[in-house]
């Protein structure tokens, strides 16, 4: 993995979000993948299973914007940070905003074999400092 890779990696990935096609989610990992939603909980286990916890719930169109960078690769293992804004029924008012970052270890064909999500909410003191995006 180098970071063109992982970062083409990163934005096929946003657009698996974007879509919820179950094609494009199931083409980002690999067969007996790891996901972790949160760094804590058991990890949802195997492509079929990740892709059915992508569709579980999924966010309206246009409920949300990103941004996701590569951070460091070594090897097989990477690092993205970033952040997430959901937003209001406008599709513009940012509700909530985090600071994302992956642990991601992948495969020789380039697909991840581990995922591990941390995110922090942004605090409200620092929301009203923040300026306009």
């Amino acid at each position: 993995m180098d970071r063109a890779s992982f970062g083409a990696w990163l934005d096929r990935y946003v657009e698996a979000w974007r879509t919820y096609d179950r094609a494009a989610i199931g083409d980002l990992f690999t067969e007996d993948a790891e996901y972790r939603f949160h760094p804590f909980d058991p990890p949802v286990r195997g492509r079929a299973a990740i892709v059915a916890a992508w569709l579980e719930s999924p966010d309206a169109p246009g409920s949300w914007r990103c941004h996701y960078a590569p951070f460091a690769v070594e090897g097989s293992d990477a690092v993205a940070h970033g952040w997430t804004e959901y937003l209001v029924d406008d599709g513009e008012t940012v509700d909530r905003r985090y600071a994302n970052a992956y642990l991601c270890r992948f495969s020789p064909d380039g697909r991840c074999a581990s995922f591990t999500e941390y995110y922090v909410p942004q605090r409200p003191r620092a929301a009203a400092a923040a300026p306009a995006a």
